[in-house]
């Protein structure tokens, strides 16, 4: 293998777009109204990275990765481009989108068509690169590095060289290793490897010794794995009910070698393909897909909810965003949050009261909502107010929402009668949801019986608790507009007076948010009163005040507890949204979940603090090997000795009697190919409730341990036998090749 191929293209070779990026292009950059400066962009050959000119000082070129690309976005989407730059260029307009917090890249092309093609030809290399499988991101990735390591550009690799290429990826070699390593690839004896050698020298590096084991077990024919083979491995160590045409379907799916494929016989290499492939993952890939009934009443759903979504940071001084409503929409949040004030010139505008957080317009934010609720997933959006207005600019808020939404606008129960339960996911399809206060009862909407003019309602609990400017008041008031009033449906805020109280004087679409504190406790001395209540109502938690730095609170007891809507800042990466992102994970990433049958089940006495047997659920017990880690990513590229020490976290997040945490031991200096093989074992009694969560960490003795990648996933969704388990970075974001390798065993408990 060459090592100045494109190994970025993988099927784009000709591509006119991809030749289009490749020769480059002039563009204009855009700040603000008086930085707009134009600058050269180009496709680097290896097809994975951006150049562009920079007029910065000691830093005369500058470059990105593809893969550190979120979106590109035709048009003037961002408020940069929307502020900073005419109408009449709407077209010509794109921006580039990083993950994490990295700014937007404003661009404005010379023409419509020069904006397209530039989009379109970024847009075929990122799903280009998304769409490498792993066993081609791998070669990818050694290639990419075999290239830096290669100083003087020969395209040989002198001992020196290897060495350097060797810290690359993460392993830590004596010198005599080195020299041993390299004078068993350079059969040549010239003093550097090309070619064939170097081939030879990444077989070495990537040999996998534990996939050897488990293939040579297998493999009975002819030194390779036969359809039947690959059925006994598929039974007895996957515990799949396949059948052998199942088998031979993997074989024509994965097998590289056309040989074999035609023997329908499976290499070593076909075998560690069809691992790294969705079959091999841990995670269930039936799952992927909407798999649940959703046609149970709303309520019956764990909903993925953000809190204070404007935000992009802290509730101090961060930027508020469009921005941010993009990118939870897009992780399927179907639950977001608008924090209404009186604005300029009459607009309302959103942001965190009383604090210096960034302004944005109210109508911009229903524009990005319309523009992007629907794309990940079809199923409803719940806009949750919390109201600050004055009765002006209540009423253009919902001349807003009706104009911009339409028709996706629910502004009626479904129906011709007045209902007495939520519809379904299923029956709101693309439907978007006000949550806030209402003046009347929703039966008005049927018996003609509304109010005619405006009326004082109690402010939002979360309103009233945040509104420290005000002297406190038994309960603060504010006038609510009849027409914002008439556009809450399903979601009307109540105050919370007790269970009691909720059962016997509230209806079902009267809905109460509560205070992490609050809702804990209540979840700690009365889950089984609050699993009941959540049977007929909406339960919404929100993060508690105090958390200035936009932290989060534990969702797990609040599911528990039958919670559909708990609310996190989804901007701030933690542990409580890697289990939001696992616990959304299936059910096609529509945002919806099913609530275990004895959350749903008025006879049930489901206790999550005080388990009982026949309650509903099932004790299993889990077996899990850790065997080994791929290409851990280095954390601290800049520093010498940067070679992590790899420990692997397994826990359990579930009912109380089920959380549970067990690790490994550290391994010193390789973070390419560490091995552990170590067992572990949990007893797990709630599996409808439970998370499995993987951490990876880079051990060190002096300071706390820096996490390398996580990954976490119902215990419902787990798939037994020998797995792969993807590794995210702590936004959420896929670490393209590294993973770890596990065995799964579940079984029924005693």
């Amino acid at each position: 293998m060459e090592l100045n191929g494109t190994a970025g293209k993988h099927g784009l070779e000709g591509d006119a777009d991809l030749e289009f990026l490749l020769l480059g292009g002039e563009l204009q950059k855009v700040r603000s109204n008086s930085w707009k400066k134009n600058r050269f962009y180009k496709l680097q050959e290896d097809c994975k990275t951006m150049w562009h000119e920079s007029h910065k000082y000691l830093k005369s070129t500058q470059t990105f990765s593809i893969d550190d690309i979120e979106a590109v976005r035709l048009g003037r989407q961002s408020e940069g481009l929307q502020k900073y730059t005419d109408p009449s260029l709407e077209e010509s307009c794109f921006s580039i989108i990083f993950k994490g917090r990295r700014k937007n890249l404003d661009l404005t092309a010379s023409s419509v068509e020069e904006a397209k093609r530039w989009v379109t030809g970024l847009e075929k290399v990122i799903t280009n690169m998304r769409g490498l499988n792993r066993q081609k991101t791998s070669e990818h990735w050694i290639f990419n590095c075999m290239r830096k390591a290669d100083k003087n550009k020969d395209n040989k690799m002198t001992l020196k060289e290897l060495k350097h290429f060797l810290h690359q990826i993460n392993i830590e070699v004596d010198d005599t290793y080195a020299a041993v390593l390299f004078a068993k690839c350079d059969k040549s004896n010239s003093g550097s490897l090309e070619g064939s050698e170097i081939k030879h020298f990444y077989d070495l590096l990537t040999h996998r010794e534990e996939i050897d084991v488990i293939y040579a077990k297998y493999a009975q024919t002819e030194g390779q794995m036969s359809a039947a083979n690959l059925l006994n491995f598929l039974l007895n160590e996957q515990r799949e009910t396949v059948s052998m045409e199942h088998a031979v379907k993997l074989i024509e799916k994965y097998e590289l070698d056309d040989t074999a494929k035609q023997k329908k016989q499976m290499t070593k290499d076909g075998f560690l393909m069809y691992l790294h492939q969705e079959e091999g993952l841990i995670f269930n890939p039936a799952h992927k897909e909407v798999y649940q009934d959703m046609t149970q009443p709303i309520n019956h759903y764990f909903i993925s909810s953000s809190h204070n979504t404007y935000l992009m940071e802290d509730q101090l001084k961060g930027p508020s965003s469009t921005e941010a409503y993009i990118r939870a929409l897009m992780k399927s949040c179907r639950c977001v949050e608008l924090d209404c004030w009186d604005g300029p010139n009459g607009e309302p505008i959103i942001y965190h009261g009383y604090t210096l957080t960034s302004k944005i317009l109210f109508k911009d934010i229903i524009k990005a909502i319309k523009e992007y609720a629907f794309k990940t997933s079809e199923y409803p959006v719940i806009i949750s107010l919390e109201n600050h207005c004055t009765v002006e600019q209540q009423k253009l808020m919902a001349q807003h929402m009706t104009s911009v939404l339409g028709e996706a606008l629910l502004t009626q129960p479904l129906g011709d009668q007045m209902p007495s339960n939520f519809p379904s996911p299923e029956e709101l399809k693309g439907y978007f949801l006000i949550k806030g206060k209402r003046l009347n009862k929703l039966d008005a909407a049927f018996n003609n019986n509304s109010v005619e003019e405006d009326e004082s309602v109690s402010e939002e609990d979360e309103a009233a608790e945040e509104n420290i400017q005000k002297p406190k008041e038994k309960k603060s008031k504010i006038k609510l507009a009849k027409e914002l009033s008439d556009l809450v449906i399903y979601c009307k805020s109540v105050h919370f007076g007790g269970f009691e109280h909720a059962r016997d004087d509230q209806a079902f679409y009267e809905m109460s948010s509560f205070k992490e504190g609050k809702a804990v406790n209540l979840a700690d001395t009365s889950a089984t009163a609050y699993i009941h209540h959540n049977m007929d109502k909406l339960s919404r938690i929100y993060p508690a005040g105090s958390r200035t730095d936009s932290s989060n609170y534990n969702p797990v007891p609040l599911w528990n507890a039958g919670c559909q809507i708990v609310a996190l800042n989804f901007q701030t990466p933690s542990k409580e949204m890697d289990l939001n992102q696992g616990r959304f994970l299936p059910n096609g990433l529509s945002g919806y979940v099913l609530k275990p049958e004895f959350q749903r089940d008025p006879a049930s006495q489901f206790d999550p603090n005080s388990l009982q047997k026949g309650a509903g659920y099932r004790k299993k017990t889990l077996h899990l090997m850790v065997i080994s880690a791929q290409q851990l990513p280095k954390l601290n590229k800049d520093k010498c000795k940067s070679i992590v020490d790899p420990l692997v976290r397994v826990e359990i997040c579930g009912v109380p009697a089920d959380a549970a945490s067990k690790e490994t031991q550290s391994i010193e200096n390789n973070g390419f190919n560490p091995m552990w093989n170590e067992s572990f074992q949990f007893d797990v009694h709630v599996p409808e409730l439970a998370m499995l969560r993987f951490l990876v960490e880079d051990y060190d003795t002096t300071s706390q341990n820096d996490m390398i990648g996580q990954y976490c996933l119902p215990f419902t969704s787990l798939q037994n036998g020998y797995r792969h388990v993807p590794l995210l970075t702590k936004r959420g974001d896929v670490i393209s090749s590294a993973g770890l390798f596990v065995h799964i065993m579940v079984v029924d408990a005693e």
